[in-house]
């Protein structure tokens, strides 16, 4: 009972387990539009890859349509936590072993290229969605991943230079107001916006474009019909030339194969109440997006006008919900900021951000169907990207190329999309956290 009085006591009077970028950018209203019999695309999900790939093909010139099993945006593109880094996992080295050494620096250029990208394409559409380029502090959670981030720093590879600077620990308090790290390195160019924003922002211009979105209305089947396909909804079938799938961590049956081949993972985020703006510029000084070294990792940052803290992080071995999963984060929170342990929580929410064995995002056509999905818990640029070079493939134009087309999308035996080995997976993660990592 005590316990009970004591969590219901983090909560604010009016807190939400909806997404905080919900506040400013409600619901889009959209009508309830007729399902056509034909389309020359049909696009199944309506977040950033989705309509990225929309707004190409329909400025393109083919009748888009895109489908979505809920509200348009209503997935991770407005649930994750707005921090737009190079988006790819694997270094070099182990990218060569498996890839080639020219294979694996294309694709880390891909990573940069999708980072320099998404800040020219905003400013370019005018969207309003509080883009800004304060760079990421990455945290060291031990003496020795300190010292592997250094060695990081010192290795820039030509052609892939990231400005990264190092800062010890007696001088993190410029990037972090706390004790708990061992210093860090600094990624200059990493970015952050508002995503529920972003997302308005490319309904906006997707649907000006001439793509019909269509919320509600899930993808249950497809099939080859000649040279075209069957897409079958609860509305009907809509025969399409072409389709691609863009549904990432909500990827679902009527795409068996990409299913098999993602791992949907839960991504928690809470929102603290205002905080003193005193508190708020001693906490994060610098503004900068945190994130750190952990294998359970936090990813953290200050709301867009600097009055709350934004905290995230894999807090479950298996999903459960926000109203359990907001009181470990803050939990999480007060260990690296022992002055919030009075401040309470607004918000609580959950999206799924979609993992591949391999860690890599992954992009192409199979059995005649286009594909860009597995962003790895980074994926607000390298989805904004691969959507665009997919709906680039579909015109047919040669700048659609990506150095992922092609690559070996591997799955597993005996798995078909529920991930079933997460829970110790986080378990043997959270095991190596405590003992400094490896």
């Amino acid at each position: 009972m005590g316990a009970d009085k004591q969590t219901s006591t983090l909560f604010s009077e009016d807190f939400k387990t909806a997404p905080y970028w919900w506040e400013d950018v409600p619901s889009p209203g959209m009508d309830r539009v007729p399902l056509p019999d034909e389309a020359d695309v049909v696009v199944i999900g309506s977040g950033y890859t989705g309509l990225h790939t929309a707004l190409q093909t329909a400025r393109g010139g083919r009748h888009t349509l895109v489908l979505d099993a809920e509200r348009a945006g209503w997935g991770c593109s407005t649930r994750n936590g707005g921090q737009i880094s190079t988006s790819i996992k694997p270094d070099l080295e182990s990218l060569a072993a498996k890839h080639g050494g020219q294979r694996a620096f294309e694709i880390l250029r891909e990573g940069h290229e999708a980072l320099a990208w998404i800040g020219r394409f905003i400013e370019s559409e005018g969207i309003a969605c509080d883009f800004k380029v304060p760079g990421r502090f990455h945290a060291a959670h031990g003496p020795r991943q300190f010292e592997r981030l250094a060695r990081t720093a010192e290795r820039q590879i030509p052609g892939l230079e990231t400005g990264v600077q190092v800062v010890t620990r007696s001088e993190q308090h410029r990037e972090i107001g706390t004790n708990a790290y061992h210093g860090g390195i600094v990624y200059p160019r990493h970015a952050s916006l508002h995503p529920a924003r972003y997302h308005q922002g490319l309904l906006d211009r997707a649907l000006r474009s001439g793509a019909t979105i269509v919320p509600y209305c899930p993808a249950r089947g497809i099939e080859r019909s000649g040279g075209a396909f069957l897409v079958t909804t609860p509305r009907g079938t809509i025969r399409a030339r072409d389709v691609v799938v863009a549904s990432n961590g909500y990827t679902g049956p009527a795409t068996a194969w990409q299913r098999r081949r993602i791992i949907p993972i839960g991504s928690y985020i809470i929102a603290t109440e205002s905080l003193d703006p005193e508190l708020m510029d001693r906490l994060m000084p610098s503004d900068r997006i945190i994130s750190d070294t952990r294998k359970v990792v936090y990813y953290y940052r200050s709301s867009p006008d600097r009055t709350r803290i934004l905290f995230g992080g894999r807090v479950s071995a298996g999903e459960t919900d926000a109203r359990v999963s907001g009181p470990r984060l803050h939990s999480d929170l007060v260990k690296l900021f022992p002055e919030l342990r009075g401040t309470r929580i607004t918000h609580s929410w959950v999206g799924f951000v979609a993992y591949t064995f391999d860690t890599l995002a992954h992009a192409g056509r199979h059995d005649g169907i286009y594909y860009a999905m597995g962003y790895c818990g980074s994926g607000v640029s390298m989805a904004s990207y691969l959507g665009m070079r997919i709906g680039q493939q579909v015109l047919g134009l040669k700048e659609g190329r990506t150095a992922f087309d092609g690559l070996p999308f591997s799955t597993r035996p005996l798995y078909t999309g529920t991930p079933w080995f997460l829970g110790a997976a986080v378990r043997y993660y959270r095991w190596l956290d405590r003992a400094g990592g490896r």
